[in-house]
Order: C-alpha cells, then sequence, then structure tokens
C-alpha cells in the first residue's frame, strides 16, 4: 500500500507537466490550423485578402487562370495574405496547396503563388506533377528576375501577370484538357488534315481543267484561290500571352480538384 502511494506520489508531477505540454502542443496546432485560410467559396484563383489589387486587375487575372485551367487543367492560385505566422511562408503555400486540393486529384498539377506584401515575401509552390516543368530554379528566378523588379516599382499587377504568363508558358503541354468521351481526339485532327488535302487538290484540278494549264495558275492570286481569306481570327491572336486576360465571362471553374503538393518550390524577398 504504502510502495503504491509513494508512486502515485511519484508520478503526479510527470502526469501534469504531460497534460500540460499536450495542451500547449494542442493550442499551436489549433492556431496553426486556424492561420490557414479556408477554400474560398465560391472558389476563386485570385485571393487578395490585403485588397492591394484593383477589382478590374483582379478580374483580369482571375479570367486568365481559369481559362488556363479550362483549357489544361493545370490550377494556378494566386494568394496575396497579411502573415504566414507561425509557418515560413513556403510551409504556408504548401498547407494551402493540401488544404484547398489545388491541382487534380492524380496529376497533382498544381501551384500556389503567395505574396506577403508586409514582408515583402515571394514563393512559388508547386504539385508533384508541376515540379518537372517549374523546378526549383525556374520558381526562383520567376521570383527574382519577374515579380521582384516589377514589386520594387510597386507595379503590382505588371509582376503577378508577367509572372503567371512565365509559369504558363513553362508548364505549357504538361496537362492538355481532357477529351470528352467520343471526341476522337488525334483522330478528328488527322479527318480535317486529310479533308483539308483532299479540297487543295480539287481546287487544283478544277482551276488547270478551267482552261489555260499554266497561264490559269496565275490568276486569282497564284496557287490557292480566293475562298481562303487573308484576315485571321483576332479570338487567337492580340493577348500577348494573356489567354484572354480580359474581363468578360465565358470561362467556367467549378472548384479544386484534390491535388497534392510535396516540397517543390522556392521563393524570396524582393
Amino acid at each position: 500500500m504504502t510502495l503504491r502511494f509513494f508512486l502515485y506520489r511519484f508520478a503526479q508531477p510527470f502526469r501534469i507537466a504531460a497534460i500540460l505540454l499536450l495542451m500547449i502542443v494542442s493550442f499551436r496546432l489549433y492556431g496553426q490550423n486556424d492561420v490557414i485560410p479556408d477554400r474560398p467559396n465560391p472558389p476563386r484563383l485570385v485571393n487578395d485578402f490585403v485588397g492591394i489589387l484593383q477589382p478590374d486587375e483582379r478580374g483580369r487575372l482571375e479570367e486568365k487562370l481559369r481559362r488556363y485551367n479550362d483549357s489544361t487543367s493545370t490550377q494556378i492560385v494566386i494568394l496575396i495574405v497579411k502573415t504566414t505566422e507561425p509557418y515560413p511562408i513556403g510551409d504556408f503555400s504548401f498547407q494551402v496547396g493540401r488544404k484547398w486540393g489545388i491541382g487534380q486529384e492524380g496529376k497533382n498539377n498544381g501551384l500556389v503563388l503567395t505574396w506577403v506584401p508586409s514582408t515583402r515575401q515571394v514563393f512559388i509552390a508547386t504539385g508533384y506533377g508541376l515540379e518537372g516543368a517549374i523546378p526549383d530554379a525556374i520558381a526562383k528566378r520567376i521570383v527574382s528576375q519577374i515579380i521582384g523588379p516589377r514589386f520594387k516599382s510597386e507595379q503590382w499587377y505588371a509582376g503577378l501577370d508577367e509572372a503567371t504568363n512565365e509559369i504558363i508558358r513553362r508548364a505549357n503541354g504538361e496537362y492538355q484538357a481532357e477529351a470528352s468521351e467520343g471526341d476522337g481526339g488525334g483522330d478528328g485532327i488527322l479527318f480535317f488534315l486529310i479533308i483539308f488535302i483532299v479540297f487543295i487538290v480539287f481546287i487544283w484540278i478544277s482551276r488547270n481543267r478551267g482552261g489555260g494549264g499554266r497561264n490559269n495558275r496565275n490568276r486569282g492570286g497564284g496557287f490557292f484561290p480566293v475562298p481562303f481569306p487573308t484576315s485571321t481570327y483576332s479570338g487567337w491572336g492580340g493577348s500577348s500571352g494573356n489567354w484572354g486576360g480580359g474581363g468578360g465571362g465565358g470561362s467556367s471553374f467549378g472548384g479544386f480538384g484534390g491535388g497534392s503538393f510535396g516540397g517543390g518550390g522556392a521563393g524570396g524577398n524582393y
């Protein structure tokens, strides 16, 4: 009885210390999880929690990134926050990527560009599927050579716009949008190519039969007939890589796809 009482009295301080330690750890974990913002509802790719961008600037960036998501399934998120404490900015970015599920499940083709204006820190975190297209050295270069010079001149929108253009340029082709069922994929392209060749041959034969042989070929603008217009479709050009960068609608973004993040990425101060 005395031994049991002694052991109880001896272990009591350790039990109290363990309970206090558990409470402290739980409190810290709760505080850290509370810092990670919840997934936006409705979902957005441009999340400015500081209010540093103008509404039209946020709209143009959102539209560009939505169009890129629609065409490739790759999801690029811009996150502007007041602080990432108690996390370092890199860990904070990875936590957001995992919590929100940025990118597609199985492809993990998501990217988080985090900016903390108060500390002048920027970090680019990549999902597993984009680490090959945008390795750490490239992420570091985008921050130091594109974002940094613009931000030093307080050209916030220009820095984010040019940085995302460079990210898109490097990631382009990594993931193409899923073809819908019965779409045909490459067979459809081959079909239209064959039709085009047949059409050219038909026009060539018709022009030579029309009388005049070689002289007839030199009339009406050369080998190609009039049906080929000289103007181009304006919807495919003139955007300087902005992927539709205007404020108009037309793109759809249903939300994040459950992608996962590892430890790829880099950043720095400006």
